[in-house]
């Protein structure tokens, strides 16, 4: 059965965790793969509304198995408030769950430093959420972080914290003028954590790539979008870890042939929360509309979102660098009653013609975006279902990103309610297509 990961193909907050719940009816297994509580997915079912930020949202079907990953960190205060709004929800949360050993711990010090770094750059602040992702992705990669499993073994995790908080307490007193933390009452947090969690922490690898041998389908959930992609995205203006369809293998411990299909999600216009270029962003009453009816404001942090026209650059690079198969647009119904709708179709800068992204920071803070000029429509798209239900001008419009995106759409999302959608072919169910292949429609 089809493995399929879904990523974000722009700057995060595409509607990626309303297109995943959709796809876990059909899925087995789902499973984060990197990020952290800094991601906020949010799913709409009938009078209810959650918000994930670590919890793969396939929690909410019986039977499915949600993993958070080794490539994710995890705030185990943040989890387990997670799992207690769902529970007072009526969402159990027990043998349907896995968290892996092997995923890396935020610790207190890790959000100290994060905001007092962050508040110490000035104008040159990334836009964290100050949850200490970055400096948790930092010391993996400096081969001191402390790892989800070791809360499991007490002395082991107070050696690595005792020797952890002498660096830090000094760094955070002598750089950043802020007060350390004291090593038993961190220590005795984190164990009654540990009690709370001990029974969900397992070596998922195995777990995954036992469910793949059965014959089992697997989703996988990305946080952020890939222009956040550490190495791929608008650096420095970036997540910390491997947003793009890659850091699903290595964030999971499932290998790259496994892969069958990759969806990209993308907005039917742009957002960009936090710093950063942003070279179709729209600081008038149009990109303020947007806002407004697009209620952009982040699911984590409530920041209210940039907002632009559809950067057909920033996706048709998505499309290459995760190797998409598929696209889901998302608010759609957004757009309605623009008269007309503009598309970024490449940037101008120097006097020199950008077709694909270019990776130098200054240049492409400096572009100048180059605009295709389409007719809105007026009639209401909200709540469609059926793809010859949407006006003419939606169905050019959808062609038209199709054509520049260079990805063929397989959903369309007109609300965000479960059922607001059109699902034109389900990739864990790629042979039932509604329509053909072929991107020319009328």
């Amino acid at each position: 059965m089809p493995n399929v990961v879904v990523v974000g193909t722009q700057w995060g907050d595409e509607g990626k965790g309303k297109i995943v719940d959709i796809l876990a009816r059909d899925a087995h297994v789902v499973v984060r793969f990197q990020g952290g509580s800094n991601a906020g997915h949010t799913v709409v079912n009938g009078p209810d509304t959650y918000v994930f930020h670590l919890i793969p949202s396939g929690v909410l079907y019986r039977g499915t198995l949600c993993v958070i990953g080794n490539g994710t960190v995890v705030d185990p205060g943040a989890l387990i408030e997670e799992l207690d709004q769902l529970h007072a929800k009526g969402i159990r949360v027990g043998k349907n769950f896995a968290i892996s050993q092997r995923a890396h711990l935020i610790l207190p010090y890790h959000k100290a430093i994060d905001k007092a770094s962050e508040q110490s750059k000035g104008s040159r602040r990334i836009g964290t959420t100050g949850r200490g992702i970055g400096p948790s992705y930092a010391d993996k990669m400096a081969r001191v972080g402390i790892r989800v499993g070791d809360l499991l073994y007490p002395a082991l995790f107070r050696r690595k914290l005792e020797e952890n908080l002498v660096e830090m307490n000094e760094l955070l007193k002598r750089v950043y003028q802020v007060e350390g933390f004291e090593l038993e009452k961190v220590f005795q947090q984190y164990m009654t954590y540990a009690e709370r969690l001990k029974g969900y922490i397992t070596e998922t690898s195995l777990v995954l790539n036992k469910a793949v041998k059965s014959g089992k389908n697997v989703l996988f959930e990305g946080a952020q979008g890939t222009h956040l992609d550490v190495d791929l995205g608008t650096y420095p203006y970036v997540t910390s870890s491997s947003a793009a369809a890659g850091g699903a293998c290595t964030g999971t411990g499932v290998g790259p042939t496994r892969i069958d299909e990759v969806m990209g999600v993308a907005k039917a216009y742009t957002t960009r929360v936090g710093s950063g270029p942003f070279p179709s962003e729209l600081t008038d009453a149009v990109g303020g509309g947007l806002q407004e009816r697009g209620k952009e404001f982040g699911s984590t942090t409530g920041r209210p979102r940039r907002c632009g026209w559809f950067d057909a650059v920033v996706v048709r690079y998505a499309t290459q660098v995760n190797g998409l198969t598929s696209l889901a647009v998302t608010k759609l119904d957004v757009l309605d009653g623009c008269r007309e709708i503009k598309l970024c179709t490449g940037y101008r800068h120097g006097g020199k013609l950008y077709r694909d992204m270019p990776a130098d920071l200054d240049v492409l803070m400096e572009c100048q975006p180059v605009y295709q000029t389409m007719p809105g429509w007026t009639a209401s798209t909200t709540g469609v279902t059926k793809y010859a239900k949407l006006p003419q001008e939606a169905k050019r419009y959808l062609s038209r990103i199709e054509e520049v995106a260079e990805c063929r759409i397989d959903m369309i999302s007109t609300g965000s309610k479960r059922d607001e959608t059109i699902i034109l072919r389900n990739p864990l169910k790629p042979g039932r297509a509604t329509r053909a292949r072929s991107t020319k429609r009328g």
